[in-house]
């Protein structure tokens, strides 16, 4: 009986003890208003993907831009805080080409490479 009667003060003792500890309280991670902008090349297509993933809803636009700096092509992605699409280039000519992507809080501006081989037709993205 006394072994019982320890077994279970030391239980209640440790419990009560678990109980009365804080526990860790989990981050709040906040990207201080920036968006994401990110462009994913495609496997099986020529082409990229443009994804944006904002914290508030406003216009993306995505712009692309011959070697000279003429401008080629335009388009809204999204007017939403998220958004993604796909662009591909079968016409166009074998080059260096840039895409500049505007967005709320977040503009980008990279190169990419249309090159045309015997088998197939490369777009890289520097």
């Amino acid at each position: 009986m006394k072994k019982f009667i320890k077994l279970t003060t030391l239980a209640l003792l440790l419990g009560a003890g678990v109980c009365s500890t804080a526990f860790a309280k989990p981050k709040k991670h906040h990207m201080d208003n920036k968006a994401v902008v990110s462009l994913i090349p495609l496997r099986t297509e020529r082409g990229f993907a443009v994804m944006v993933d904002k914290l508030e809803p406003g216009k993306s636009m995505v712009i692309i831009y011959d070697n000279d700096g003429y401008p080629l092509y335009k388009d809204v992605l999204t007017k939403d805080a998220k958004g993604e699409k796909k662009y591909l280039f079968p016409d166009l000519q074998d080059g260096n080409y840039t895409v500049e992507v505007f967005s709320k809080g977040h503009d980008i501006k990279t190169q990419f490479f249309v090159h045309t081989t015997p088998q197939k037709r490369i777009v890289r993205l520097s």
